[in-house]
């Protein structure tokens, strides 16, 4: 390396920062430090760049209470355009809001307790949260009560479901004076929430006894019903959005942990880019990911920005100064690093897309319209008999 683009290792005393900032910015100079710099450096750039962030969130992130530790704070800044996350999440965020003395039902308990103890107990463990079994058994009621309503009775996208279900918690959540859970305060947000695996989770699976009973001729009916294609299909109008409508003409993403959520918030790319056939379709411009997923077993999970590239979910030509994995667990990191950006960046408006989503969709549905050729000639191939 020519000296000329040696960079000096510069630091400066923990004592003289002033903020968490300067601490990211002087006081990490090398190994997993600088990777955590370096993740940090690009979510502020990002930010400053006014550029729409996608969030992908794996992990018990509300019954835990990182939810109003952290990622609201966050989502109140202005910058997240939509979350991916899981049907737990959703499910768990609602426990506080139907515990009627405002006494929080979830505590903490050992790791390496006595898990038969608990079992008899009655207390259900989430590494070392837990909780009583009958706050499962409230919620199940909740969910069940809440979809035989007369707006769920139709056929509609998972996030007009925890659309209407964040309307449904922020009632509850009032009414017994807690904090804002992760869907109302969504919903109070206009942030659309995607669960790429809707029926790995109990919200569904008490929309499943509703669908079970009508089956068995128990209820007269029950209409409710998920429409995964126009879910995927919003997630890619938000991305084409992001592309080409927005200030930025550009879109970030924040990865945490990895699974279905991950996998969901990179599909938009490949779906308008190879699917749909439609030109001009690059993949994020900011990717940072925080896992404990060991990039060696080769799951999607781990795979690094870099790899991501290859599939045009990342952008080629920026992605060696614009993303970064850090191998670490994203609850040590993530309350550090939001304060930071706090301390850097004042709220803007929200993007509210859930409200533009109609008008988005339609843009989408237009561009696909004009892509006729490309999508014909896509459907003929010389398929051998069966």
């Amino acid at each position: 390396m020519s000296s000329d683009r040696r960079k000096p290792v510069r630091v400066r005393r923990i004592d003289e920062c002033q903020s968490v900032h300067e601490i990211f910015e002087h006081c990490l100079p090398a190994f997993g430090g600088a990777i955590l710099r370096r993740v940090y450096t690009i979510l502020d750039r990002a930010m400053s760049a006014g550029c729409p962030i996608t969030m992908s969130i794996a992990g018990p992130v509300t019954v835990s209470g990182q939810h109003q530790a952290w990622l609201i704070p966050l989502l109140e800044t202005g910058y997240v355009a939509y979350i991916s996350t899981t049907d737990a999440v959703c499910y768990h965020d609602g426990h506080r809001s139907l515990n009627e003395h405002s006494v929080d039902p979830i505590y903490e308990v050992p790791i390496f307790g006595d898990d038969g103890q608990l079992r008899d107990e009655g207390v259900i463990r989430v590494t070392d949260m837990g909780f009583d079994e009958a706050v499962l058994l409230d919620q199940d009621k909740f969910l069940a009560a809440m979809l035989t309503r007369p707006e769920f009775q139709k056929k509609m996208t998972g996030t007009e479901l925890r659309y209407k279900l964040g309307a449904h918690y922020a009632a509850q959540e009032k009414a017994v004076g807690v904090q804002p859970g992760l869907l109302s305060t969504c919903q109070r947000l206009g942030i659309p929430v995607f669960v790429g695996a809707p029926s790995d989770g109990s919200v569904f699976l008490n929309s499943m006894k509703l669908w079970a009973m009508k089956q068995a001729g128990l209820i007269p009916d029950y209409s409710f019903d998920l429409d995964l294609h126009a879910e995927v299909f919003e997630a890619c109008a938000y991305h084409y959005w992001g592309l080409f409508e927005s200030d930025a003409r550009a879109i970030a993403t924040l990865i945490l942990g990895g699974g279905v959520p991950k996998n969901f918030n990179l599909q938009p790319e490949p779906a308008l880019g190879q699917v749909l056939g439609l030109p001009d379709v690059r993949g994020y411009e900011f990717d940072v990911q925080i896992t404990t997923a060991p990039v060696t077993d080769g799951s999607l999970s781990s795979c690094p920005p870099a790899e991501a590239v290859t599939w045009g979910k990342v952008d080629k030509d920026t992605y060696q100064q614009s993303t970064e994995s850090l191998p670490a667990d994203y609850s040590m990191m993530m309350p550090f690093i939001v304060k930071a950006l706090l301390e850097k960046h004042g709220p803007r408006a929200p993007f509210r897309l859930y409200e533009q989503r109609d008008r988005l969709v339609e843009n989408l549905r237009g561009a696909v319209r004009e892509n006729r050729d490309w999508l014909m000639e896509s459907l003929r191939y010389p398929l051998t008999a069966a």
